[in-house]
């Protein structure tokens, strides 16, 4: 709430040019918060709010704007202002955004970069997309097995200013393969004559370069560590990732199966730097597949027009039922769809996901029916026929409707597809069109009706 109300003032020190004032303003803001204030102010006052800032508190503020916005900073800025920041960035940031931005972009900043961070960028820039390598950077502290805890401790603190993260230690042999990693406070407190392997457990975990970046982030979350060692298929070091990295792969990750579940292809940005364009373009064509299956689903009901004639009020319960239905499978998928995500469950659960989905849906079943046979009994146009025809079809369709959502999944992943966009869609389409004959065929069997 303060900085809201400090917003004002800045802009009246930009307006003014007090660039002192303005430099020990925002000295004590931290980088989120300088983020959101250059989203906020005008384009041509983001210039000279980085070049008051100093270069780490500027390089930190860069690294927390999207690519939209970083492109378009870079454009106002020097060759020599961009150079200063893109050094200062970390590796694996800096992969980030020239993954990001647009290749003509790209090609400029790698330019602007020196020789050591070209080669550094150009390595870390070769992994697939979505692999561990992207996010891993180079800067660790490694020692050696055979060295004594007090040469160790020296080797830390002429290296450790520029690693990452020195809350592990990692342990490799003159090959420079991974064997061990030890946390720094066990370092810390061994004597200084102790020999590193003598603290060792041979107990360390790491991903592969090529491994998914999702695989990577359920490693960490498992072992509970902020800290994940990256090694090629022979084991030698390469590079480390951070918690705070992955924690962005989780948060994307999440977002855009979201989007996808709710049958919206992935919106690679943020909501209002994203056009209305692109969102139109993003949201339409599940849409329109919807709306083509509800084509089939009006041809359905047409078949079935005497019997809808004759027991008009049979019409006034299909949004209950179908909805009703829908509504659990979509519940019974994002159970599973987030499950298969996380490793919760793999393909050959499926018996067991089977046997206790049936037992939900018949739960559910069960009670949703009561309550829906007494809506139909004492509706004034139903009666004891039409409350049985309801409840049942309410039943059936539950049921139904939970073991789809549970199992369209499971099947979709069976033929390495993404379960979050296509189940949605799917779902929808099968219980709309298997809805209305499942409930037409029970009224024809209970209320005595020939076509």
């Amino acid at each position: 709430m303060l900085k809201e109300l400090l917003k004002p003032e800045i802009k009246e020190l930009v307006e003014k040019r007090r660039w002192t004032d303005l430099k020990d303003v925002l000295s004590t803001w931290a980088a989120p918060e300088i983020a959101d204030l250059v989203l906020d102010i005008d384009k041509a006052d983001r210039v000279m709010i980085f070049r008051v800032l100093d270069l780490d508190l500027s390089t930190d503020v860069f690294s927390y704007l999207d690519s939209d916005e970083c492109d378009s900073l870079i454009n106002d800025l020097t060759d020599q202002e961009t150079r200063e920041i893109l050094t200062d960035m970390s590796p694996d940031d800096r992969t980030g955004l020239l993954e990001e931005l647009p290749a003509k972009v790209t090609r400029r900043l790698l330019n602007l970069l020196s020789p050591e961070d070209l080669k550094e960028a150009r390595v870390l820039l070769g992994y697939p997309e979505d692999s561990t390598g992207r996010l891993m950077t180079p800067d660790f502290v490694a020692i050696r097995s055979h060295w004594t805890i007090a040469r160790a401790l020296s080797h830390i603190r002429e290296y450790g200013r520029d690693s990452e993260t020195i809350y592990r230690i990692y342990v490799t042999n003159n090959e420079k393969m991974l064997i061990d990693d030890i946390l720094l406070k066990n370092i810390i407190l061994a004597d200084e004559t102790t020999i590193v392997s003598d603290l060792m457990d041979y107990t360390v975990v790491s991903a592969g370069a090529f491994d998914d970046q999702e695989d990577s982030l359920r490693l960490m979350e498992k072992y509970d560590i902020s800290a994940l060692p990256v090694v090629d298929s022979s084991g030698h070091l390469l590079g480390i990732v951070t918690f705070d990295d992955i924690l962005d792969v989780s948060s994307e990750e999440a977002t855009e199966d979201f989007q996808k579940i709710s049958g919206i292809n992935p919106v690679d940005q943020s909501y209002l730097s994203a056009s209305v364009g692109k969102l139109l373009f993003k949201r339409f064509p599940w849409l329109f597949i919807l709306l083509v299956s509800n084509f089939v689903t009006v041809f359905i009901m047409a078949n079935y027009h005497g019997l809808l004639n004759e027991y008009v009020v049979l019409t006034f319960f299909v949004p209950l039922l179908i909805g009703t239905a829908g509504n659990t499978g979509t519940q019974s998928a994002t159970l599973i769809i987030r499950s298969l995500a996380t490793g919760d469950v793999e393909l050959s659960d499926w018996g067991k996901i089977f046997r206790k989905e049936m037992l939900i849906g018949l739960l559910l079943g069960l009670t949703l029916g009561a309550i829906s046979f007494i809506r139909g009994f004492y509706d004034e146009r139903g009666g004891i026929g039409i409350a049985f025809v309801v409840s049942t079809s309410m039943l059936f369709l539950v049921v139904w409707a939970n073991i789809i959502g549970a199992l369209l999944p499971l099947v979709i992943a069976r033929f390495k597809l993404d379960p979050a966009v296509i189940s949605s869609p799917f779902i929808a389409t099968l219980i709309d069109v298997s809805g209305i004959i499942i409930y037409c065929e029970i009224a024809m069997m209970f209320l005595d009706f020939s076509v």
